[in-house]
């Protein structure tokens, strides 16, 4: 049986592969869940799996939520390929500023269990653990697109839980100018939630202010949104005023802006777009992990298109 090299982003707000999406919510339950469509069961106990997402945490690997939910990750990912049983090289990713430290320990915290077997919606699968590798979030993608980064450069990966920047300076990164602010869209969507119950006396659903913060109707009237529009606006500035401090100079560097809070930036912030790049892919750090990954044990990787 030949090695699959499956690779997952594990945010707070969502797990994405090179393929799928799904929010990183996970929820015991004490019997089979009847209502929920995906569902997992492992090891005797049954999971609800994408219902909310997970808190910030400093650690990943001080629960077994984000076992599970590579475990859900893995399921779909061999799915598109027809395969119920393979061996998996896993390839992940930690803040940039965490990999020294956390690195063995993220590795550890997947290869303790290598066997798996479980059943996702349904379906019974077997996963033996090959191996894991752990690369640093923001350079992963750095590296699919090294040529982009020619002169001074600043990536900023805006996930849910966090903010990651780093410089890179003629297609290299600089040590020394990394940075992790606890600056995620989370934080955005708890501004206005608070900003409306101020101003409208409403309480409004995280998953309403998320449509309305991608552009999506959401048929609000117009006080609503334009309390949406004013909190977000202000955490755009916060955002920028946080990559100013930490040297950004729109005069001398590109900024290249990625992660579920670049699309705020893009549609509420003030930025000059002559220098500024947006990566649209939700998928491109997991792209970055499995390019990564393939390069570390010359494994050569056809790409798996949805739907084929």
């Amino acid at each position: 049986m030949s090695t699959t090299i499956i690779a997952v982003d594990h945010g707070y707000g969502n797990i994405k592969t090179v393929h799928e999406i799904f929010p990183s919510g996970v929820t015991a339950c004490k019997d089979e869940p009847t209502l929920s469509q995906d569902k997992l069961n492992w090891a005797g106990k049954w999971y609800i799996i994408g219902e909310g997402h997970k808190e910030f945490t400093d650690d990943k690997a001080q629960d077994e939520d984000y076992l599970l939910l590579t475990m859900v990750a893995m399921a779909m990912e061999l799915k598109l390929q027809g395969k119920t049983e393979a061996e998996v090289h896993l390839a992940v990713g930690l803040p940039l500023t965490w990999v020294g430290e956390q690195k063995e320990k993220f590795r550890t915290y997947f290869l303790r269990i290598p066997v798996l077997d479980y059943n996702y919606n349904g379906v019974d699968y077997h996963v033996e653990l090959t191996g894991v590798s752990v690369y640093p979030q923001g350079f992963a993608f750095a590296v699919t697109h090294i040529r982009d980064f020619t002169g001074i450069n600043m990536l900023c990966d805006i996930g849910n839980g966090t903010m990651s920047s780093m410089f890179i300076n003629d297609c290299r990164p600089v040590s020394g100018k990394m940075f992790m602010d606890k600056l995620g869209t989370y934080q955005c969507v708890l501004a206005i939630q608070e900003a409306l119950m101020k101003t409208c006396h409403l309480s409004v659903e995280e998953s309403i202010i998320e449509q309305a913060l991608r552009g999506e109707a959401t048929h609000l009237s117009s006080r609503v949104q334009e309390g949406i529009n004013g909190a977000a606006a202000e955490y755009a500035e916060t955002i920028m005023r946080r990559l100013r401090e930490h040297g950004y100079n729109p005069e001398l560097v590109k900024l290249h802006l990625m992660g579920g809070g670049a699309c705020i930036l893009r549609n509420f912030g003030k930025i000059n777009a002559d220098n500024v790049y947006f990566t649209e892919d939700i998928h491109a750090t997991a792209k970055g992990y499995q390019f990564l990954a393939e390069r570390e044990l010359g494994i050569g990787g056809a790409s798996i298109e949805k739907g084929e």
